[in-house]
């Protein structure tokens, strides 16, 4: 009875702590998503449920990042709380080991990596798949529809191409009504078309996407370069000339665009990888062959042993090759060769990029599954490490809190983010890039938990200045032993 009383305080301490934590941090991130994003925003008159959609759909990616930080601020704010009170303390007093308050912890830091993982692969595929077919939809929209008097006003069509070149003396924005107004249209090029009216009207379709220009008592000179001095006035009293894609509303696209690594759940991550490795090794086996058909074809035999098969197949390859025999460019010159041979240079060259393209591809989608499933199990680390380090500075309060969760999260991620590239790039292994930041802090949160039981483990200052004086200290005996060794 006593232990749930215990788990169920424990459980309560956290709980507002990593509530106002996710929102800070969730919100602080947010802020920078939509400084970055502000430039593809401003100036496209884009209506408030574009907007709300856009804000909605950055929520997931920036949420997948903050919320293992909230589990870290959570601990680490709880426990400095509870031993600056000495509640950690009074349940030593009583019996209860301090490791042993870790245990909820534990379930709940197990309890987030489940939740994200769900949240990776069912919430965030499909949210950054949509806010990147909205973004390439606000990047072709062209901007509000919009006519000044007196200046010559560019009209682009919804492909982003110069159409038009419209002036008007006047214009009633309420009535949209143009008063001695001259249209250039070079659409075509061999007929250039140089409109003017006395007056006219323009409206919008019922979907807001092309303007109907009606034009009054004008006429319409054409030059028409397909012929030698062509030329043709034409008069009109009324006139409707339609331009297509000019409106002031968002076209979104219904098929959508390609998904992207970032863009797809552990399934389709794990087909994706399987396919493009299974394809590298039918191309590989397939210029194997290729070379072989080469040397049987070059020495005029009906066969060819296994040796010379393999030594006309083996490439030698240059720096960066990969372990599993692709990586590095091939050295290959058709310098002084029959055309027989150039033919099979050529093919292998292009074989070879083909194969090097593949493998870069699988790597790709092998380190996104990883990341996807690293991020997630942080929250069981974090959950880890956090108890001890607070205990070790029972007095360091938010200061201790913002010091050592920026420290622990720039470490973190900084190793995530290198570990990433060099997975993209084929230089390390995807497993263990996108994992030795969770196996580094798991091994120093092991560590410090199991000192947490032990007498003097807990610094009793517990302020800043203790970790430089116990630091010292130990560094004057690891000195003085040294010396003591030397002299014996």
């Amino acid at each position: 009875m006593r232990m749930g009383v215990l788990n169920r305080y424990l459980i309560r301490s956290h709980t507002g702590p990593f509530l106002f934590a996710l929102s800070a941090i969730t919100g602080l991130l947010f802020l920078n998503t939509i400084a970055l994003r502000m430039e593809s925003l401003v100036g496209k008159g884009l209506p408030w449920s574009v907007l709300g959609r856009f804000v909605l759909l950055s929520l997931p990616h920036t949420i997948a990042l903050s919320l293992p930080m909230a589990v870290l601020v959570a601990v680490l704010y709880a426990f400095s709380e509870l031993t600056e009170h000495n509640e950690i303390t009074a349940l030593a007093a009583g019996g209860i080991r301090p490791a042993r308050v870790l245990v909820p912890l534990l379930v709940m830091g197990a309890m987030a990596t489940g939740v994200m993982l769900y949240f990776n692969n069912s919430v965030l595929p499909n949210a950054n798949h949509q806010l990147k077919n909205l973004l390439v939809d606000i990047a072709r929209k062209s901007p509000t529809f919009e006519l000044r008097e007196g200046v010559v006003n560019q009209i682009r069509t919804d492909n982003d191409r110069v159409s038009y070149f419209l002036t008007a003396q006047r214009i009633d924005p309420k009535a949209n009504t143009l008063d001695d107004v001259t249209i250039y249209d070079r659409n075509n090029p061999t007929h250039e078309r140089i409109t003017y009216a006395a007056r006219g009207t323009m409206a919008f379709n019922a979907q807001r996407t092309d303007l109907f220009l009606t034009l009054y008592d004008g006429q319409v000179l054409e030059i028409q370069g397909d012929r030698k001095g062509g030329f043709q006035r034409l008069y009109f009293q009324r006139q409707v000339i339609p331009m297509r894609g000019v409106g002031d509303v968002l076209n979104e696209q219904m098929g959508g665009t390609e998904r992207s690594d970032r863009e797809m759940d552990f399934a389709d991550l794990r087909k994706n990888e399987k396919e493009k490795n299974q394809e590298a090794v039918r191309l590989r086996d397939q210029s194997r062959s290729d070379a072989m058909d080469a040397v049987k074809a070059a020495l005029g035999l009906p066969s060819a042993d296994d040796s010379l098969a393999g030594a006309a197949a083996t490439v030698h390859r240059g720096p960066g090759a990969r372990p599993g025999g692709s990586g590095g460019r091939p050295v290959l010159s058709t310098r002084g060769t029959d055309p027989l041979t150039q033919g099979a240079i050529v093919t292998a060259r292009t074989k070879y990029t083909r194969v090097e393209t593949l493998e870069e591809q699988a790597d790709r989608y092998r380190t996104q599954l990883h990341k996807m499933w690293a991020i997630p199990f942080a929250c069981l680390v974090f959950a880890l490490i956090g108890p001890p380090l607070a205990l070790r500075f029972p007095r360091g309060g938010v200061g201790m809190v913002v010091a050592a969760s920026s420290g622990i999260f720039a470490i973190y991620y900084v190793g995530l983010i290198s570990g990433e590239s060099l997975a993209d790039r084929g230089v390390a292994s995807p497993v263990w890039s996108m994992w030795i930041s969770d196996v580094v802090f798991a091994v120093i949160g092991l560590l410090l938990a199991a000192r947490m039981g032990r007498a003097g483990s807990t610094v009793r200052g517990g302020r800043w200045q203790d970790l430089w004086i116990t630091a010292r200290d130990r560094l004057s005996g690891l000195l003085l032993h040294r010396r003591r060794a030397r002299h014996a």
